[in-house]
């Protein structure tokens, strides 16, 4: 995204937002919403056609993980079955020999891309549990240097990974340190927001639904408060990564807007789908409020 955060950190996303050319990592400390980012993660990548490929810590066992994916369906389960869906242990692909190197690393990844498009997926997508870097002899500035080489990996857009590291485990500068080498940061939960200051005004991130309303009214407040109530106000609200926003929180985007001076305007850059719940809730009666679709999401 062109419009990204003012201080240069890496743009957060929820994870539906992901495809076939991002690098992202995920720093988590509640387990139960990394395994609901994880199945929704993996889900989508078997419907899109593409080879998932999960790299789990010993202790996650196959049919375990599986069982916890399908959930009522056996989707997962004819998947693993199929081979479309793999599940190896982060020991044995990352240290075979029980040390880590780069250059064979990528050397394995590259191999696994291949073979992906010559069985016919549309793409590989990688989750890996990066507790094998907490292993004796593995520097955590070799690890920080290997995400930051891993860029022309991604380059022809048939690779998407998450690097996913549990904070309860690793050093604070260290989950700092490899969260700045990834050019996305994955938000931990699927019911979450993240609000950051753009270049041109403000952009809101995440899920807008019962659990975060009272979040994303106050970020809507804060983002469209003016210096002077009755002069003109111009702002820049980005919501192309907001996957969902309930009627409540739609409606009070568009009284918010109603509410500003006139001549004032909110340029508000959304989805399809979004703009049909607005239009649907009156924003074409708010002269205020523009609306910019961007049609590619």
């Amino acid at each position: 995204m062109e419009n990204g955060p003012t201080d240069g950190s890496p743009l957060a996303v929820p994870v539906d937002r992901l495809q076939l050319g991002d690098h992202a990592c995920m720093a988590f400390t509640d387990v139960e919403a990394r395994w609901q980012v994880l199945t929704a993660y993996t889900r989508t990548g078997l419907a899109q056609a593409e080879k998932v490929l999960l790299i789990l810590a010993p202790g996650d066992l196959d049919d375990d993980v599986v069982a916890r994916m399908d959930g009522s369906s056996d989707h997962v389960k004819e998947a693993h079955d199929s081979g479309q869906l793999t599940i190896e242990r982060n020991t044995s692909m990352y240290l075979p020999d029980g040390s880590f190197d780069t250059e064979r690393q990528l050397e394995t990844y590259v191999t696994e891309r291949d073979r992906a498009s010559s069985d016919g997926w549309s793409g590989i997508r990688v989750a890996a549990d990066m507790s094998w870097a907490l292993q004796p002899g593995v520097d955590s500035e070799e690890i920080v240097n290997y995400e930051a080489s891993l860029g022309p990996l991604f380059a022809d857009r048939r690779f998407v990974a998450i690097c996913w590291y549990d904070q309860r485990l690793f050093r604070e500068h260290v989950v700092a340190a490899t969260r700045a080498v990834h050019p996305i940061q994955v938000m931990e939960r699927l019911d979450a927001i993240d609000v950051t200051r753009t270049q041109d005004g403000s952009r809101i991130a995440g899920s807008a639904e019962l659990s975060t309303r009272g979040d994303f009214v106050d970020a809507l407040r804060e983002a469209l408060k003016q210096p002077d109530a009755r002069e003109p106000f111009h702002f820049e609200l980005d919501l192309t990564d907001l996957c969902f926003m309930e009627a409540h929180c739609a409606w009070q985007l568009i009284s918010f807007a109603a509410a500003l001076p006139e001549r004032s305007k909110v340029t508000l850059r959304c989805g399809p789908l979004l703009e049909l719940v607005l239009r649907g809730l009156g924003a074409a009666t708010v002269p205020q409020l523009e609306l910019s679709v961007a049609e590619d999401l």
